[in-house]
Formats: structure tokens, C-alpha cells, sequence
């Protein structure tokens, strides 16, 4: 796989570091989960595909020093917490580099490592916010409404600290030095946003807030109930485009206001609304299947393993519980993620033998674990 033999060692948290974490390890990197020595033998966490635990007593001396051995023989350390934690455990960037100058040393924040937010607690929704994106999000009249938590932890966090990961390592390969990436939500979700800035001067945000054309405003652009209570949704936003739309619904363009008659719109979505509801979510997919009207089926987690196109293309996974999840994107030609199946590690689980593969004696391990610096997890005790 593409980052077969990097080593990461990530320090347990919540969201958008498993996530990172597990993007590296579907495609190929041995990551290790840093766990903490008190958490549940069932972590929060549930993306810890394809990852190992360890856990560490870093409030102790000898699990600082085994952290410390540890990143001199790993490539990545990815880090979730919030400014100054790190330094305070003697573990900062410039005790760790000066260590091992090849050191990737990701720290995935919501506010980054500077600014006045920088050592307050948040959640995506906050980090969303002060992006800017938040305040275009939502429907006319009403509140400014937060998609899941998917923009900030998951885009803006998880997945732009892989691509400063990889950037890094790639990096690494000319330099042969390491480097601190300060990855921000905030930073991250409104740099995924750079579309909405660089398109002020289109006109393409002008209205307020869900009457705009790409914001749920146009009629074309949106989704609507059909007979059965399932939804369709409708991007038919281009001239040709929308005249399909119109053929599909049995439509003539002539009866209706013209597309981009702004003050029409809502008489268009009406008459949208109400022919929609006139036959069910099959019937539409049936009449607008083959054709280029922009227009799909809502498909809910239940359903998406079973539409033809994701079965087509293997779009999802199930593993060993039988838990469906996607596959992992994008699709390399020549050397493709390849996903574990089993479950997710317990936490502990793999100290014994993780702390082995570095370096560390047997009798080692024991006067750690007496001490209380580690602990060693196996399966059947979880049992």
C-alpha cells in the first residue's frame, strides 16, 4: 500500500485525529494508538481500524521516557490536544525533534497553536463558526444550521492533517528533516470553503442565506419529498440539464417562470413540490434513470449498500462484525488501500508486544507494568 512502513504513533482522542489516524492505516501505515492506562477496555473510539494500542501512564516519568523511545523510531506522532498539553508532559515538538529530527509531528487542534482560542475547549460546531462557512448554512429565516459534524472534525480536521502528513513525509524524502504541522479546524474547514470566498464577485452568494443557487434557494438545487415519504434530490443546474429535469416531471418549460427568475423561484418550487409527491422515490428513480437530469435518490445508511451503483463499484465495506462502513476513498490503481477487517484493538491490547517490536526486554515490560506506567490488556481478559 502507499504508506506501507511509516510508523505513527497516535495519542488517543476523539473524532478527528481516529480519523486521521485510520486514513493512514487503510492506506498502508502501522499506527499505533496511544491509549491512557485508566480508559475503558472499550475505547469511545470507532475508527481504530487497522490500528494497535498501547497504553501509557503519561502522568508517570517512565511512560513519558517510553513515548519518548518510542517516536525516536517512528516516522508520525499525531496529537489531539489542546495548546501547551504537550509541553507540559515534557513531550513538546523541540524535545521530540531534537531526538529524532525525522520526526512528523502533527498536532490536529480546533484553533491551532496560536490565537486567542487557542488553549479553549470547542467542538465543530464552534470551530465551523468561526470559520465563516456556519453563517451560510441553513435554510431562509431561520438559524444558521451545522452539517452533522462533519466539516470541521472530520474534513477540515481529519482529513486536511493526512494530507499535511503525507505533504510532510513527502517532504522528508528530499530534506530528510522532520516538521511540526499545526493542523486547525477552523483553519481547515474554511480553507475547504475557499470556493464560497472566491466566488463573492459571481454573485453566487448575494441573496441571503438559502436563497442563493447553490444553498438550497433554487428549486433546482435542493431535494423534495416523494409519495412515500423517501426523498429525491435535484441539482439540475445548468440549461440542458434542467430541461431534462422538466422532461422527467412531464413539464413544459413554457408554463413555468423562466429557470433563473429569482422572485420565481418559489412559485417553481411548488409546482416542483407537488409533482414530486405524485409518485414514489422507485417510480422517479425509474423515469430519471439513464438520463442527465442531476436527479438521485436520497439513500439512507440502511440502503446504500444495496443501490446498484455502490454495488458496482464496491463503494462499501463490511467487516468481521458485520458493520458496513465505506470504502476507503480515493482509489489508488496500483497499490489500492486494503482496510482490516477484524475488529477494532481493545485498549492495551498490543502493549506487551508493540513495546517488544521497540526495543524493550521482558523484564522491562514487567517493572513497567508494577510500576503502573503501562498496561497490558489481553483479549480474553476482555472477554
Amino acid at each position: 500500500m502507499a504508506l506501507a512502513g511509516v510508523r505513527v504513533l497516535e495519542l488517543a482522542g476523539l473524532a478527528p485525529a481516529p480519523f486521521c489516524g485510520m486514513i493512514l492505516s487503510d492506506f498502508g501505515a502501522q499506527v499505533i494508538r496511544v491509549d491512557k492506562i485508566n480508559s475503558s477496555h472499550f475505547p469511545m473510539d470507532t475508527m481504530g481500524r487497522g490500528k494497535r494500542s498501547i497504553a501509557l501512564n503519561l502522568k508517570s516519568s517512565n511512560g513519558v521516557d517510553i513515548l519518548k523511545s518510542l517516536c525516536k523510531k517512528s516516522d508520525v506522532l499525531l496529537e489531539p490536544f489542546r495548546h501547551g498539553v504537550m509541553e507540559s508532559l515534557g513531550l513538546g515538538p523541540e524535545v521530540l525533534l531534537s531526538e529524532n529530527p525525522k520526526l512528523i509531528y502533527a498536532r490536529l487542534t480546533g484553533y491551532g497553536q496560536s490565537g486567542k482560542y487557542a488553549r479553549s475547549a470547542g467542538h465543530d460546531i464552534n470551530y465551523v463558526s468561526l470559520s465563516g462557512l456556519l453563517s451560510k448554512l441553513g435554510k431562509k429565516h431561520e438559524n444558521p444550521v451545522s452539517p452533522l459534524n462533519l466539516l470541521a472534525d472530520f474534513a477540515g480536521g481529519g482529513v486536511i492533517c493526512a494530507l499535511g502528513i503525507t505533504m510532510a513525509l513527502l517532504e522528508r524524502v528530499q530534506s530528510g528533516q522532520g516538521q511540526v504541522i499545526d493542523s486547525s479546524m477552523v483553519e481547515g474547514a474554511a480553507y475547504l470553503g475557499s470556493f464560497v470566498w472566491k466566488s463573492q464577485k459571481l454573485g453566487l452568494w448575494s441573496r441571503s442565506r438559502g436563497e442563493n443557487l447553490l444553498d438550497g434557494g433554487a428549486p433546482f438545487y435542493c431535494t423534495y419529498k416523494t409519495l412515500d415519504g423517501k426523498y429525491m434530490a435535484v441539482g439540475a443546474l445548468e440549461p440542458q440539464f434542467y430541461k431534462e429535469l422538466l422532461k422527467g416531471l412531464n413539464l413544459d418549460s413554457s408554463d413555468l417562470p423562466s429557470q433563473m427568475s429569482f422572485s420565481d423561484w418559489p412559485e417553481i418550487r411548488k409546482i416542483f413540490t407537488e409533482t414530486f409527491e405524485q409518485k414514489t422515490q422507485a417510480e422517479w428513480c425509474h423515469i430519471f434513470n439513464g438520463t442527465d437530469a442531476c436527479v438521485t435518490p436520497v439513500v439512507s445508511l440502511n440502503e446504500v449498500t444495496a443501490h446498484q451503483h455502490n454495488k458496482e463499484r464496491g463503494s462499501f465495506i463490511i467487516n468481521d462484525q458485520g458493520e458496513v462502513s465505506p470504502r476507503p476513498a480515493p482509489v489508488l490503481s496500483r497499490t489500492p488501500a486494503a482496510p482490516d477487517a477484524s475488529r477494532d484493538p481493545f485498549v492495551g491490547e498490543h502493549t506487551y508486544e508493540v513495546l517488544s517490536e521497540y526495543g524493550f526486554s521482558a523484564k522491562e515490560i514487567s517493572n513497567f507494568q508494577t510500576s503502573g506506567a503501562i498496561a497490558c490488556n489481553t483479549p480474553k481478559s476482555q472477554l
